[in-house]
């Protein structure tokens, strides 16, 4: 959209066009309120990184979840929220308040009002993040991975065409290629925001821009919103701030997120006088694969597994109790950076993977972003899913195969310079299968998978009948490398529950707000350590809508 003659004022600037910044802008339009919105990548990225996501989104209690025989409450899902966030600083205090106001929104208005929005759910409820640690330890209890029928995109609509309505009605100046360098500060107050106009470029979504700069612009307001995501494609500053607690950052690992998802906001906020809080609290993934058709440097994909593959490290050594496929992401990203080896496996077979592996991402799943309910019905059906197949096919670290011995030749083959203890992968398996014998034994893997499938969902689309890896028919053999993959930062901004930005003496920054993943998702830390999983893009939402109304009201 042209920019050369947009205004310079407005009621409100935002900065980031991601899902944040497109909630936050769509409530301030609702108010009558003008809004400049500045993004410094192209119109093609409309949306943000919630554009490329699964679509998951956390509830309590829902018609979906009762539908399938699951009882939730908001006592349950706080229980889980406070074992998996840890709250354990002063910093936490806001976090704490924000987790609070969105566990009654996940239990209340949430789905009634995406509902009304034009959000709908896919009915069949998602369980991430089993946990296995008891009753007030990390995980949710019951699955509350409630998937949006037309997944990020889906999400991402009803907002976005808010805005477009905005801009029909003069209300919005969408300003792309206008990179943020600096905030307005005047008496202690923001007033607005300056930087460079980018040069036009025509990349894909997702894809590098230039950085080439025709001129500078200044915008001002009576409130700034910074929602500029995260740090997850800056990996020097994702080691920067690495956790002593998850051991050494990785030498190498996939990216999640593109490029410009590199957290230069967050300085330049802090330089306007924003506390920045709980920066070591990150969320990567471990179930990273190379994607063999990038759109971004080291695009990475996340497998999202069941909970039937068989864990090993680099070497061959079998993964301890309770880290499965989908229990705790940071618990095993945790133990595997004890490992010293930037990889890990998943060994398991073709049976397994046609029911339990799925691709986060919303080009990687057809059926659920298209709303194509024909397509849809194949993932009942023998197959993998095509996404899936195709990465099997093509992917850089699958290795198939009859026999163990020829599995784990292509395995030592696929990473050449860590030896891979064959004995003891052999050692593994055949222990694990020995297990399937009896409908009860003692490998709690085994014990979970068949727990799991007294949940209908599960039993249904999600976990795999138990069977021996060497069972040849469920072949063939699966071995998948699997690497760190970045995605989302825990800390952030520090802001109250109307989302102003807090400064070093804990009061409000006259005219500044953030929101989305720019805060921590609320508070400079919602999630504390751990998330529960479809909670990112409903953090979005909620900081979103309530920064948007704070400054609509005035």
């Amino acid at each position: 959209m042209p920019t050369t003659s947009a205004p310079t004022e407005a009621d409100a600037v935002v900065i980031g066009a991601g899902l944040a910044g497109l909630v936050a802008t769509a409530e301030l339009v609702a108010a009558g309120k003008r809004v400049i919105v500045l993004e410094q990548e192209s119109e093609a990225n409309f949306g943000g990184q919630a554009w490329w996501s699964f679509g998951g989104l956390f509830l309590i209690d829902s018609p979906e979840q009762r539908r399938m025989g699951i009882k939730d409450s908001v006592d349950l899902a706080r229980q889980d929220w406070l074992g998996a966030a840890g709250f354990d600083r002063p910093d936490d205090a806001w976090g704490r308040q924000w987790a609070e106001a969105y566990l009654q929104f996940a239990a209340g208005e949430k789905r009634d009002w995406l509902r009304e929005r034009g959000v709908g759910f896919f009915p069949v409820v998602g369980w991430a993040e089993r946990g296995g640690y008891g009753a007030h330890g990390h995980g949710n209890s019951v699955p509350r991975f409630h998937i949006t029928w037309g997944t990020g995109p889906g999400v991402v609509a009803p907002f976005a065409r808010a805005v477009r309505e905005g801009v029909e009605r003069g209300l919005v100046t969408l300003r792309f290629r206008h990179r943020v360098d600096g905030l307005v500060v005047e008496n202690g107050a923001v007033v607005g925001a300056r930087g460079a106009v980018l040069a036009a470029d025509p990349a894909p979504r997702g894809s590098a821009t230039n950085r080439t700069v025709m001129s500078d612009f200044e915008v001002r307001a009576g409130a700034t919103i910074v929602t500029s995501g995260g740090i997850g494609g800056n990996h020097e500053q994702v080691r920067r701030q690495w956790p002593a607690r998850l051991g050494t950052p990785p030498a190498a690992m996939l990216s999640g997120v593109p490029a410009h998802v590199d957290g230069r906001m967050l300085d330049i906020a802090e330089r306007a006088g924003a506390r920045l809080v709980n920066g070591d609290r990150m969320w990567h993934y471990v179930e990273g694969i190379t994607n063999y058709d990038p759109v971004w440097a080291d695009h990475g994909i996340r497998i999202l597994p069941g909970p039937s593959s068989l864990w090993l490290d680099a070497t061959g050594k079998r993964l301890p109790v309770p880290l499965f496929p989908g229990f705790d992401t940071l618990g095993t990203l945790e133990y595997l950076q004890t490992t010293g080896y930037g990889h890990s496996w998943f060994v398991l077979t073709q049976k397994i993977i046609e029911k339990e592996f799925a691709l986060s991402g919303s080009e990687q799943n057809p059926d659920l972003t298209g709303k194509d309910v024909k397509l849809l019905a194949r993932r009942v059906l023998p197959g993998a899913p095509g996404p899936v197949e195709a990465f099997k096919e093509k992917g850089a670290d699958f290795v198939v195969a009859d026999t163990l011995d020829e599995l784990i030749a292509g395995m030592r083959v696929l990473s050449p310079e860590v030896e891979l203890d064959a004995a003891r992968v052999r050692h593994e398996v055949e222990g694990r299968d020995r297990g399937i014998d009896n409908d009860f034994g003692k490998d709690a893997q085994i014990t979970a998978i068949r727990q799991a499938r007294h949940y209908r969902g599960d039993k249904l689309i999600r976990v795999a009948s138990p069977h021996k890896l060497l069972d040849p028919k469920a072949g063939p053999l699966i071995a998948v490398k699997l690497h760190v993959l970045t995605r989302k930062s825990l800390g952030g901004i520090q802001t109250d529950l109307k989302g102003r930005a807090l400064g070093s003496d804990g009061s409000p920054v006259p005219g500044l707000y953030a929101a989305g993943e720019a805060s921590g998702f609320g508070g400079g830390g919602i999630h504390g350590y751990r998330s529960l999983e479809g909670t990112f893009l409903g953090g979005c939402i909620f900081t979103g809508r309530e920064a948007g109304r704070a400054v609509a009201r005035g």
